[in-house]
């Protein structure tokens, strides 16, 4: 597989039209303009009849820096992550409240008194 290829498929290395816009406050024009100025390439995708663009994050990446500067990018990039953090906290919140309430049932259930915490 050629390196331009291997790119495409590599895990992480792509990401939606949609996804530039929400995480890099990429306008749609933005992302057009940058494709017919050749700066961003793409590959077409439809999910039930909905169409996308596939993008390489690099090349993105590169546009956000140029159009607004490392600062902002490092700054929209951190607040990606923390909100991916943050969902995951979330999740694991919610999970280990399950656990302590399964926990206190199967407790009961044998009749022994609860271990202290």
């Amino acid at each position: 597989m050629e390196f331009r290829e291997e790119e495409w498929a590599r895990k992480g290395a792509t990401l939606s039209d949609k996804t530039a816009r929400s995480e890099f406050g990429l306008t749609q024009a933005e992302i057009i303009a940058a494709i017919n100025a050749g700066t961003l390439r793409y590959r077409p995708g439809s999910v039930h009849g909905n169409p996308w663009l596939r993008l390489l994050r690099r090349e993105v990446e590169e546009l956000v820096r140029a159009q607004h500067g490392d600062r902002y990018l490092r700054e929209r990039q951190a607040r990606t992550e923390l909100a991916h953090v943050n969902r995951e906290l979330k999740q694991l919140q919610a999970h280990l409240a399950a656990l302590e309430e399964r926990r206190a049932a199967l407790i009961s259930e044998l009749g022994e008194p609860s271990p202290p915490r």
